[in-house]
């Protein structure tokens, strides 16, 4: 193996996973990639913002740029989401915005009401750490019941076996999809290429993929290398309610109307 991975072996890796462009079916094989923890570092978001692919990129609530960088966001037609910090089984402080199984049913939806209001152009949520929070039924559903109010998607981080997010979102009707690679856990070039070889392998084989990355140099670095060959060798890159909408024969993500707090107490 070499031990450095350059866009001309990259490029015949890819051409050996999918195969002639013409063998592609009409929809190519299709992934999104979220960027997750966005907020702190100013100059990894903009990078990821002035990527021409449409990246979707996850803010911390209440973080030092994530307002300013939402919007910046938005105003070059990135898709915004809400990456909403969640209990987790090695009790790391979550910050501003935490979700806690301590917490009240009208606390969650308190937290989880004024983190969206942090996080401007905001179109849905996914969870920030939450392999405690995530396998609990019931707070679960509270936080489903605010996300349905503000007509939103959820994306399963699955960051635990053991998680009930996405079958409580199912329960609610919410729009919801499940992380199939994490992106970056080594911050190697080889390993991130490696995980990004099983993303495309995954979306070859079932049509779409959702990656998950975060704002590293070495995840930056390759996004902004291999990003803008994926089309010549067969690949998409969708926003994360693009891909939704692929799973479901084209259909956008349905419109729904924003409710009273009591009408939603189950």
């Amino acid at each position: 193996m070499l031990k450095t991975i350059g866009l001309t072996t990259l490029a015949w890796v890819l051409l050996l996973l999918c195969g002639s462009a013409q063998a592609m079916e009409k929809q190519p094989p299709t992934i999104a990639i979220i960027i997750d923890d966005l907020g702190v570092d100013r100059e990894a978001a903009q990078r990821l913002i002035d990527l021409e692919s449409p990246v979707t990129l996850a803010f911390l609530p209440y973080r030092p740029h994530t307002r300013e960088l939402a919007n910046a966001a938005s105003r070059h037609g990135k898709e915004v989401m809400l990456h909403a910090p969640m209990a987790n089984m090695g009790q790391v402080a979550l910050g501003p915005g935490g979700l806690s199984l301590e917490m009240s049913r009208e606390q969650i939806v308190q937290s989880l009401s004024e983190s969206l209001k942090a996080v401007p152009h905001a179109s849905g949520v996914n969870n920030h750490m939450g392999s405690l929070l995530t396998g609990q039924e019931r707070p679960m559903r509270w936080v489903m019941d605010e996300i349905a109010r503000h007509n939103l998607y959820f994306i399963d981080s699955r960051t635990t076996k053991a998680t009930v997010a996405a079958t409580t979102a199912h329960a609610r009707d919410i729009p919801t999809m499940s992380r199939d690679v994490f992106l970056d856990n080594e911050l190697s070039e080889r390993s991130i290429h490696q995980q990004f070889r099983r993303l495309l392998k995954e979306a070859r084989e079932n049509g779409t993929a959702i990656g998950i990355g975060h704002p590293h140099e070495e995840t930056i670095a390759y996004l902004e290398k291999i990003l803008p060959k994926l089309d010549e060798y067969g690949y998409a890159v969708a926003t994360v309610s693009g891909l939704w909408a692929i799973r479901q024969d084209r259909q956008p993500i349905p419109g729904r109307t924003l409710v009273p707090l009591e009408a939603s107490s189950r």
